[in-house]
């Protein structure tokens, strides 16, 4: 089978790291470790599963955790902690949306906030109505916002995101430098970004992911940027593999996933 030059992505469990003594030191540099999360149930999720045209809702504006996906979020974290995963990540890059914001502090933050203590928090009480307490930036990877993976843009009021200062005043301890205007500019209300323009953002953000110099980075994201984005992979694979690769997460699903440069 011929190598086709560019960024590959597999699952995780099905790749290898080996050390070849005077060959390379390691094969590591040519790849890379993604910890894959969609973010936890959201409160347009729990009519939009029932009727898709409930994401239509105004009501759902910049949709926040449910009860049940904060218990989610909960789950996660003992599994990333027992693990050992929370230990070795690097880097969390979240998409700039509540329910990914959430997600992110909950499962890789750093448990209960003590002022004045901890410096900053990841997230101030009751941030979205979540009716949690301030969550702690100590032993936390750092936390960087990415306006590239997030859910499709425009005409779905649960996909427009507040303006980043108000996020800032909300999670004081993630980094929102990378966005780089404060009001939501791509979000339209009467055009949807097409699956194919989510492809090529989802291309685009993997294409950065590999520029960073950390080794093993959580990514927390959407289920339809994440379907649209790994359908551009697995083609050159097992036709299994590419429909491991395919499928549809569930709420606060993780996936380990190995970026491999093919080139």
């Amino acid at each position: 089978m011929d190598i086709i030059p560019g960024p590959g992505l597999f699952p995780a469990h099905r790749c290898k790291t080996i050390h070849v003594v005077g060959f390379l030191s390691s094969l590591s540099n040519y790849l890379l470790l993604t910890l894959v999360v969609r973010h936890a149930q959201g409160v347009h999720n729990v009519e939009g599963d029932k009727n898709y045209k409930a994401y239509l809702s105004p009501e759902y504006f910049d949709a926040e955790l449910t009860p049940l996906g904060w218990q989610q979020v909960d789950n996660l974290r003992k599994h990333v902690v027992a693990s050992g995963l929370l230990e070795r990540v690097d880097l969390v890059i979240t998409s700039p949306l509540m329910r990914t914001l959430q997600t992110a502090v909950g499962v890789f933050g750093g448990g209960s906030y003590t002022d004045r203590v901890d410096g900053l928090p990841l997230m101030v009480a009751n941030a979205g109505n979540s009716g949690r307490g301030a969550i702690s930036s100590f032993n936390s990877p750092p936390i960087i916002a990415a306006e590239l993976c997030r859910e499709h843009f425009g005409v779905h009021p649960c996909d427009q995101r507040r303006s980043i200062s108000d996020y800032q005043f909300l999670f004081p301890a993630i980094d929102f430098s990378l966005i780089e205007t404060d009001e939501d500019t791509v979000w339209k209300a009467d055009v949807r970004e097409t699956t194919e323009e989510l492809a090529a953002r989802g291309l685009k953000f993997l294409k950065w992911l590999w520029t960073r110099t950390e080794k093993e980075i959580a990514i927390v994201t959407h289920s339809g940027f994440l379907f649209h984005t790994l359908n551009a992979f697995g083609s050159d694979c097992h036709p299994l593999v590419k429909k491991e690769i395919c499928k549809r997460f569930s709420n606060c699903e993780l996936r380990s996933m190995v970026i491999v440069d093919r080139g």
